[in-house]
Order: structure tokens, then sequence, then C-alpha cells
């Protein structure tokens, strides 16, 4: 499971690609972790290229987001064109936690306002 990370001024990004079903988010938890904490309170997470989204990918999502709000910072997600994960988000209500957008501009706004 890649992931992957910039840090650009005050914001991180940081991107996975693959399946985050079991397998995938116990691949990337530690990393993941860490990524989306630290001195950047700022993080947008691109889901754009995930294949799958299970309910354990979707914890570890909230998880760290409730860590970064916990010290002060902000996470929202960039799904881009992805209807499949957008959908499976939807449907957990994530949004009223970790904003979700398909526009990674307006994503990037939204963790850094």
């Amino acid at each position: 499971m890649p992931i992957d990370f910039k840090d650009n001024n005050n914001l991180r990004l940081i991107t996975i690609d693959g399946r985050l079903d079991s397998a995938g988010s116990d691949a990337i938890s530690t990393k993941f972790s860490a990524m989306s904490s630290g001195a950047k309170p700022a993080v947008v997470v691109d889901l754009s290229q995930v294949s799958f989204l299970s309910s354990i990918g979707i914890r570890l999502i909230i998880q760290n987001a409730k860590a970064l709000q916990g010290k002060g910072g902000k996470m929202t997600l960039f799904i881009g064109e992805n209807e499949q994960v957008g959908t499976t988000l939807e449907s957990t209500g994530i949004s009223s936690l970790v904003p979700m957008f398909s526009d990674l501009v307006l994503a990037e706004q939204a963790a850094l306002a």
C-alpha cells in the first residue's frame, strides 16, 4: 500500500494509493499516524487513488483526525473523482468530522482555515 506525503508551507498532503481495507490499514497505520501529526497542523489526505475503503480504513482516518484536532490542527479529505470512496464516506457521515472535497484547492483552503 503506497503512502507518501509532501510538506508545502503550513500544509501537509498525504497521498494514499490502493486498498484501505484491514491489511492496507495495518500496513500504513504507523506511518499515517506519524505523517498526520507533528508541526504541520493542516493536513489534506488524498484518497483519490484509493480503490477500496473499509470501516477499518475509515476508523484510521477518524482516529488521526481527532488526534490532530486535539492539537489544534485540521484534516480534510480530497476524493477527486473517486465516486466509490465518496459514496462510502458520505454513508458514514464522516464529513461532519473530516470535511471532504472533490477539488484539491478547496480541500487545502479548508485545512488551512
